[in-house]
């Protein structure tokens, strides 16, 4: 029963690790952040991974989902560093979120809760050809603290779920190993009389 219940919980915090990353994946491509958009990629695989083994009894791959979560722990807390910017982190550096291949910031920068967007006319000299100059305001919320909203949510899954996967992992181990522990038996149990062929011998008579 307890095994049934922490796999059954496992597989409802992977369910909610799915649909969680996959609302943050969509506005990641409308934004152009390509490095949130491999790593949450690889995420979801993980977590694939960790629902298939939690469903089918793998603990290789629960245990594999849970060292995933430490990493997607450590990324997450990055990222709430950089929006906050803690240290030398800046939000506005290009190279990091989007590999210096686009201007683009954080989708929710202009389509946040009241967010108002007026195009600049004319456009700074400095500002490229390409782009539009534009100037945000009347925004409830900023949009950096959307992004560490999206971060804190997953750190707090990826929490539970590791706690839950190291538990479901014990307790698969513990019934692999009663199962081991009882099979055991069958080798030295009783083991019925077998059946022997006889050779019934009859006297031989040699005529002279």
């Amino acid at each position: 029963m307890g095994c049934c219940s922490g796999r059954c919980t496992l597989a409802f915090i992977c369910g909610m690790q799915l649909i969680s990353i996959l609302e943050r994946q969509i506005f990641d491509f409308l934004g152009y952040q390509w490095a949130p958009i491999l790593t949450n990629f690889v995420h979801i695989i993980m977590v694939i991974l960790g629902l298939f083994g939690t469903v089918q009894f793998r603990p290789r791959y629960v245990t594999g989902y849970a060292v995933w979560l430490v990493l997607w722990v450590t990324w997450n807390v990055f990222i709430i560093c950089f929006y906050l910017e803690v240290g030398d982190l800046s939000k506005d550096t290009d190279l990091i979120m989007t590999f210096n291949l686009s201007m683009h910031r954080s989708w929710w920068m202009e389509n946040g809760p009241g967010c108002r967007v007026t195009p600049v006319t004319p456009p700074p000299s400095w500002a490229p050809e390409d782009h539009r100059y534009i100037s945000i305001s009347g925004c409830m919320l900023e949009y950096q603290y959307v992004e560490v909203a999206h971060s804190s949510l997953q750190i707090i899954l990826a929490l539970a779920g590791f706690i839950y996967a190291c538990y479901v992992v014990k307790l698969i181990s513990e019934e692999e190993d009663s199962f081991d522990f009882i099979g055991g038996f069958d080798s030295y149990g009783y083991q019925g009389p077998q059946k022997t062929s006889h050779l019934q011998l009859q006297p031989m008579y040699m005529s002279k």
